[in-house]
């Protein structure tokens, strides 16, 4: 049988649908990053299913010219799992918004981290619905005006970095949605980690939230307000890269390279793989700077591995070889 994988191009993994988001959506940016990477991941292209739920992000399996499902709302994780159960040598990603994983689908969401199931989820999160027109979402800010919230939000919302590792996820990453280079590699490294991946896309929405992550994603101010973390590395940023942090007892602070006596080397050095995640919630935490790139990637067996294993044991230690065994073990009646 022949194992080896074709060659592709981002066009291969184009599909011939007219794709239909707002001219000026960051959505653009990651469809575009994800048929990149995929020809960069050595998989067959009939091994690809994207999965969504219901939402703008949701329309992506359309625009893939790969196995997908536009499914229901906020059910797109347990589909996912039930998917790679049935079929472990697929690649599984889950596209969703923050309105679809964290509202109807919060439950299934938190689960899914949870059991580490090897599949790859986007969250694109843009503070909003945008495919109903303009409802506040779990993520939007208190005081934030919408077409449910005129006089302002007064729910308090969720960090999905926070809410994921108060969850146990593995991998963790955050990035913005004008940063396609990036994009494309976490996306490959993702896929390349045994386990659930979770990618939150800060994504403008140019109708309903506009401008939502200016503050830290505009080129004149992202050097300075974002912190893109790599493993291994200083946590240093800034244009003249002399700003980083240091953990001043049970705080991150940020600090000024050659001021106050701070030296490089004084700078902590990020180590995504740490099983203890206290670190890794610090930093999807933190607001200034806010912390982008893979902030956490700490491999554990995952739920397909755990399952396995008790599958096996269960089958050595049974005394039963055939169904019939266990039928007729017992008290038993004659009719």
């Amino acid at each position: 049988m022949d194992t080896a994988v074709k060659k592709y191009t981002f066009k291969d993994f184009a599909s011939d649908q007219e794709v239909r988001w707002c001219p000026g959506c960051d959505d653009y940016v990651i469809l575009r990053s994800m048929q990149k990477a995929l020809p960069e991941m050595g998989i067959k292209k009939e091994d690809v299913v994207f999965i969504s739920g219901i939402g703008c992000s949701s329309r992506f399996p359309y625009y893939m010219d790969t196995y997908g499902m536009h499914s229901i709302h906020g059910r797109a994780a347990a589909i996912a799992t039930g998917t790679k159960l049935a079929n472990p040598e697929l690649s599984v990603w889950t596209i969703t918004g923050d309105g679809d994983s964290l509202a109807i689908g919060g439950n299934h969401f938190i689960h899914v981290l949870r059991r580490n199931v090897n599949i790859n989820i986007i969250l694109f999160n843009n503070e909003i619905y945008g495919l109903t027109k303009g409802q506040f979402s779990p993520t939007s800010l208190i005081g934030q005006k919408t077409k449910t919230s005129p006089y302002g939000n007064t729910q308090p919302p969720f960090s999905p970095g926070v809410l994921a590792m108060g969850a146990n996820a593995r991998f963790f990453a955050r990035l913005a949605g004008n940063n396609p280079k990036e994009m494309t590699k976490t996306f490959i490294e993702a896929e390349k980690f045994q386990g659930t991946s979770l990618i939150e896309v800060m994504q403008n929405c140019v109708i309903f939230n506009d401008g939502c992550f200016t503050q830290y994603t505009d080129k004149t101010v992202r050097e300075d307000k974002q912190l893109l973390v790599e493993h291994g590395k200083p946590m240093i940023f800034g244009k003249e890269k002399n700003k980083g942090l240091i953990l001043n007892g049970l705080k991150l602070e940020v600090v000024t390279i050659g001021e106050n006596g701070v030296k490089e080397e004084d700078i902590l050095i990020h180590n995504a793989k740490e099983h203890d995640n206290t670190l890794h919630t610090m930093l999807a935490k933190l607001e200034y700077p806010m912390v982008t790139g893979i902030i956490r990637a700490s491999e554990e067996l995952t739920y397909e591995q755990r399952e396995d294993a008790l599958t096996k044991e269960v089958k050595a230690n049974s005394k039963f070889t055939k169904v019939d065994d266990l039928f007729f073990s017992g008290e038993t009646y004659e009719v």
